[in-house]
Parts: C-alpha cells; sequence; structure tokens
C-alpha cells in the first residue's frame, strides 16, 4: 500500500510541473506564430523570430509532411508555436 501511495504521489507532483516554453515558441494566439523554416516548413516560432527569407530560393515540389501546398499551418497551442501538419 505504501508503494502504491507513493506512485500516486509522484504522479501527482509530476503532473503539477509545468512544461519550460523556449522563448522563441512563445505565443498567444495563432497570429504570433509562423514557419521556422524558409522552404518545406515542418517547426512553427514566434513571429519575433522569423528566419530571413530575402534571396532564399526553395523547390516548387510539396514536400510530404511539411507545410507546403497547404498540406499544414502553424498554430498556437497552450502558449507554443506548434506546426499542424495534416
Amino acid at each position: 500500500m505504501k508503494y502504491v501511495i507513493g506512485l500516486v504521489l509522484i504522479l501527482f507532483i509530476l503532473g503539477c510541473t509545468q512544461v519550460e516554453i523556449p522563448e522563441e515558441k512563445y505565443c498567444t494566439e495563432d497570429e504570433d506564430c509562423v514557419p521556422a523554416q524558409c522552404c518545406h516548413p515542418t517547426e512553427c516560432v514566434n513571429i519575433d523570430n522569423k528566419p530571413d527569407c530575402e534571396g532564399i530560393m526553395c523547390t516548387m515540389e510539396c514536400a510530404p509532411d511539411t507545410m507546403d501546398c497547404g498540406q499544414g499551418r502553424c498554430v498556437c497551442r497552450n502558449n507554443m508555436c506548434v506546426a499542424e501538419i495534416e
């Protein structure tokens, strides 16, 4: 019984800890988030950390598992910019 109570206590403590959000991914709404890569983006960052894509040329391919060609978008989930890829 002591082990069960200890296990429950440990799980409770772990469940109460907050996940640290990296500064470059912090957001409050979807509009705060943009792709983190210029070409074939798979991750998102807040708009203050958007990459400088001036002069970058990307292929016209719709790469799978990216946000290319409307396959995904950047959203704000639990105050963190994430890629929602279909």
